[in-house]
């Protein structure tokens, strides 16, 4: 059985199930995205009032806040061992514009009063929102990124204005431009989320 951090065995099926909301997570990441590149996060204290709306973020640019890293640049160069990460921090913002974008209005994560008689003792963000990351991550791998398939188990909540960081490593090579890699998102030396996931890389177009 799956080790998570609640510490009690019948709750493990929070880690059990996470393969079905596989296809969830997906369009999750999307909704993920859309909040962080249409908002503004407050990148002083990740509070704040109502998120504003900024200018349009152009494809492959990144924020001030973020921080991206890769050990190559070449989709040709791809194999096992390389790494991507991507770092940012859940602000406010982001779990308004995500609650807003997906839906998603449980108040676990929206009203401080309902989250302090939860066992959680506060609000945390949502987990989609944290996973959404490991999408930015694989973002920064070189060429066009296909999502084929996405695990995840959630072993730690993330709370507003954490500091996370996305890591995936390429783990098996399955040929035909397929790739196995382990994908989590660390919250300093913990693991937030862990999993796996199968991508498949395209050409760009401008590499053509």
């Amino acid at each position: 059985m799956s080790t998570n951090w609640y510490g009690n065995p019948w709750l493990d099926t929070w880690t059990e199930t996470s393969s079905q909301v596989v296809e969830n997570v997906i369009a999750a990441n999307q909704a993920a995205f859309a909040a962080w590149s249409s908002t503004d996060t407050d990148r002083t204290n990740g509070s704040g009032s109502e998120p504003k709306a900024v200018e349009r973020i152009e494809p492959s640019e990144d924020l001030p806040e973020w921080h991206a890293e890769s050990t190559t640049e070449s989709a040709a160069e791809l194999s096992v061992g390389d790494r991507f990460e991507f770092t940012k921090t859940i602000t406010e913002n982001d779990v308004k514009w995500f609650a807003a974008a997906s839906g998603d209005t449980n108040p676990l994560h929206l009203d401080d009063e309902f989250a302090e008689k939860t066992r959680f003792k506060g609000r945390i963000a949502h987990g989609t929102l944290v996973g959404g990351l490991i999408s930015a991550a694989l973002a920064r791998v070189p060429g066009i990124v296909v999502y084929l398939s996405q695990d995840l188990e959630f072993h730690n909540p993330v709370r507003i204005d954490d500091r996370v960081t996305a890591k995936c490593e390429i783990i098996e090579d399955l040929g035909n431009s397929q790739y196995r890699l382990r994908t989590r998102v660390m919250k300093g030396e913990d693991a937030a989320i862990d999993g796996e996931a199968v991508i498949l890389i395209d050409d760009r177009p401008d590499d053509e």
